[in-house]
């Protein structure tokens, strides 16, 4: 029997957004289409709804070809039961490229609309090139009035239900909206107990733009992410007394600050733990003790792959913290 998951409205009225989603994003990606399928197909089959992918990715098709295969076996009704997410990259983020950019996007789904577009990144590359490996001289500032302008035109089109950012700060923000015309529903970033984002929340809250965290346990694992989180002692104490798993801890603490939280397993077993953290909760004391836990900045700056080096962060992008 699938499990339910809680749903958010979002503020523009469309579809309501189930707080748990399934990432797509595997390192190092493109990791099988099979393997990829396979897992996203499980996942429907006991209960998520809410999926997570970005042409960067490499995961739209599979995640297209598990919804098919889905539908096929009659584990869902019909797509519309699904929240699917997907991005615009950095080498789209340019007014004329992101309507073929999303179109190039349904066509890999195999579907007719997304229930959300974002941004991906608030920086802008030339178009030309390979989408993984980006020079410094290829980066570029986003004209956000313009390229927002075209995302709200998609939205208008129906070809997604709603629109959104990511790894946006406050100032990018406020600067988007001082420009927009339909406000941006979500903005969907690095939030875990080390890196809380509390006053991007306190700000997405008051513009009624819901967070949607992303590395709640610190993107161990990667290239850019760090062990910081899962080596947390204070949060090992909490999963001993609890009886639960340091993971489960970090994404019940994420739900529990009303953000939507993305998970990222392949893994049967685990995609499993990390649909049961909605019958319990954190106590008081627990919740105080997680929020003196030190702040430490994580994988917010894009990162990408020079010919010349390794990964390399792009600090200067940013005007301030997020």
């Amino acid at each position: 029997m699938a499990i339910a998951i809680h749903e958010v409205p979002l503020s523009s009225g469309s579809k309501a957004v189930p707080r748990i989603a399934m990432g797509t994003a595997a390192f190092p990606w493109p990791t099988t289409s099979d393997t990829t399928r396979d897992a996203i197909l499980h996942a429907i089959k006991i209960g998520y709804r809410h999926f997570d992918t970005a042409s960067l990715y490499s995961s739209e098709e599979p995640l297209g070809e598990a919804v098919a295969e889905a539908l096929r076996l009659g584990f869902i009704a019909s797509r519309d039961v699904l929240f699917i997410t997907s991005k615009l990259w950095i080498r789209d983020a340019q007014s004329h490229l992101v309507l073929p950019a999303l179109q190039k996007s349904l066509r890999s789904l195999q579907l007719e609309y997304l229930d959300l577009y974002l941004i991906h990144f608030p920086i802008c590359a030339k178009p030309e090139g390979p989408r993984l490996s980006l020079s410094e001289d290829e980066l570029m500032p986003i004209d956000i009035s313009s390229v927002w302008a075209s995302m709200e035109e998609c939205q208008k089109m129906g070809l997604t239900k709603s629109i959104g950012v990511s790894n946006f700060s406050i100032k990018k923000i406020e600067k988007l909206l001082s420009a927009a015309t339909i406000p941006p529903v979500a903005n969907q970033v690095e939030v875990n107990p080390l890196f809380q984002q509390k006053k991007l929340r306190e700000f997405c809250i008051a513009k009624g733009i819901q967070l949607c965290a992303y590395s709640p346990l610190g993107a161990r694992g990667t290239a850019w992410g760090q062990n910081w989180v899962m080596e947390c002692e204070i949060l090992q104490q909490i999963a001993k007394a609890k009886g639960k798993t340091l993971a489960q801890i970090c994404l019940r603490w994420v739900y529990e600050q009303g953000d939507c939280v993305i998970v990222k397993s392949f893994n049967e077993k685990r995609l499993m733990e990390n649909l049961d953290i909605l019958d319990w909760e954190l106590n008081e004391e627990e919740r105080e003790t997680i929020s003196r836990i030190p702040q430490r900045r994580g994988n917010q700056s894009l990162f990408f792959i020079s010919e010349n080096g390794p990964y390399k962060s792009l600090e200067e992008f940013w005007d301030d913290e997020i």
